[in-house]
């Protein structure tokens, strides 16, 4: 749906994550845009953007007062479009309230198609869901236009984080500020520490194999330090197609807000010849398992994807507070998806199997925290 024809004034944008670096940038790009764009509602942490909208709802999800605030913001008949940027489980239920109330939605957090990506993608219907990562706004890119069919694989790219280019390094000696110094991307820690372990990249193959209605087997990684080209896609008839820019969030921001149109001078064209030198490589996926457990995890289902992503936040929050060693991130998420009973894919049983995981990484933890 184009936004922008039929209403003749400018798309209301809900922004669930307002103080976050994907929140902070789409409001960059709202205020960019005014003819075009205002905020219409959005959400706020600890921190304050001192904005001004219908709805500022400040708080934390979980709590009952902020929960009833979101939901009536994101379903109020005035509100266009949804950018889900909150981080974590937590945007799985203003998601499916923004869409239940036929919104579209910008999703910038992997965890909501990770856990629930069949009842996610059900409420979205023929809509579908604006993806706003920028290795899924790449694929979605190159599929305007293209038929499924048609589709061989999609393969993400991943930049590798701190860690790919330095085999000899001993992950179990990795120190937290370490693993926070991405090489080309600022952002939140929890998604810096995915990046490191390439957990990432295992929750957006589980992404895309929704987004797209690709079987996972077909949906592959490969390593590319410069970040320069976001995904391709490959076709059956052995051609391969790119979206390639700088490493710079606004452009898929603005993909989203304003698809099918693009916005101009959203970012700055990247000259032709920074493009010389590309480099791509096979995934080592004994060295980073974290691809291969959550393709393991999407197959399985019954809750296993929930059990994947729940186990892996509790477990990069317990590496942050120097709990368990670096190394034991997606021991510990391997560890939780053998012993987990198995479950069901309704929304409880989606949201049992999260808590499960929570505690079993909790409480895994906090006992090697006591030794």
């Amino acid at each position: 749906m184009n936004l922008r024809g039929p209403l003749n004034r400018p798309i209301n944008v809900v922004v669930l994550g307002a103080t976050g670096s994907i929140g902070q940038q789409t409001l960059d790009v709202i205020d960019r845009n005014p003819s075009r764009l205002r905020l219409f509602g959005l959400t706020e942490g600890r921190r304050s953007t001192r904005r001004q909208a219908d709805y500022l709802v400040q708080g934390q999800a979980g709590d009952v007062d902020f929960d009833t605030q979101v939901e009536a913001m994101v379903t109020d008949p005035r509100c266009d479009i949804v950018v889900v940027a909150i981080p974590g489980a937590r945007a799985l239920a203003p998601t499916m309230a923004a869409l239940t109330a036929g919104k579209e939605v910008a999703l910038a957090t992997k965890e909501v198609l990770v856990m629930a990506g069949d009842l996610v993608m059900r409420a979205a219907g023929e809509r579908g869901i604006r993806p706003v990562d920028s290795e899924h706004s790449a694929i979605w890119q190159c599929l305007w236009g293209e038929r499924r069919e048609s589709v061989r694989r999609l393969i993400v790219t991943a930049s590798g984080g701190p860690f790919w280019a330095h085999p000899d390094l001993d992950l179990d000696q990795v120190s937290v500020e370490q693993a926070l110094n991405h090489p080309r991307w600022s952002m939140g820690p929890k998604i810096t520490v995915d990046s490191a372990t390439l957990m990432n990249k295992g929750l957006e193959v589980i992404e895309a194999h929704h987004l797209f209605a690709i079987p996972l087997d077909r949906v592959t990684v490969c390593v590319h330090p410069q970040s320069v080209v976001h995904s391709l896609v490959e076709f059956v008839d052995g051609s391969l197609k790119a979206q390639l820019g700088r490493p710079d969030m606004r452009l898929p921001i603005s993909v989203a807000l304003f698809y099918p149109e693009r916005l101009p001078d959203a970012v700055p064209p990247t000259p032709i010849e920074e493009l010389s030198g590309l480099e791509f490589y096979a995934l080592d996926e004994e060295r980073f398992p974290s691809v291969r457990l959550a393709r393991e995890a999407a197959a399985a289902g019954q809750g296993r994807p929930a059990v994947l992503n729940a186990a892996n936040e509790e477990a990069v929050g317990a590496f942050l507070a120097r709990e368990i060693p670096f190394s034991g991130i997606v021991r510990t998420v391997e560890q939780a998806l053998a012993a987990f009973p198995g479950g069901g894919d309704t929304l409880q049983d989606i949201l049992e199997a999260d808590r499960w995981a929570r505690e079993y990484v909790r409480d895994k933890s906090g006992s090697l925290k006591t030794k």
